[in-house]
């Protein structure tokens, strides 16, 4: 068994190091996210806040609609023919809630942008 576990062990090895890594392509998940939220905004991503319109007029990311998560289901036609969506709240449970609402409904390319503050940083750059 050891000697099974000693060959599976340096197979693995062996496949990633022969495995070429991608140049510029970021390792850390949170960059990767931030990079095609960007890349997908700049492509015309559609950006929805799905904050309350109370929390909406306290201020938003500039260029984004509100569409509060309990109206996501009810305005899916909103989102249909768009380039990409990109969803966002104060935590990112409600964009979380959002993104799985509009993926089950056929909207394809679907981010969850977290919050405010992480698309507005991610635009600054």
């Amino acid at each position: 068994m050891k000697r099974i576990l000693n060959l599976l062990l340096v197979i693995v090895v062996l496949a990633s190091c022969s495995s070429p890594k991608s140049a510029g392509i970021q390792t850390n998940s949170t960059e990767q996210k931030e990079l095609s939220v960007k890349d997908e905004v700049a492509k015309g991503a559609l950006m929805v806040d799905v904050r309350t319109p109370e929390e909406f007029a306290s201020g938003s990311v500039n260029g984004a609609i509100n569409i509060p998560l309990s109206e996501v289901e009810s305005r899916i036609n909103e989102f249909k023919g768009k380039p990409g969506v990109v969803v966002f709240c104060r935590s990112g449970n409600r964009s979380g809630q959002a993104k799985k609402i509009l993926e089950s409904n056929g909207i394809k390319n679907v981010i969850n942008g977290i919050n405010t503050d992480t698309i507005n940083a991610e635009l600054a750059k």
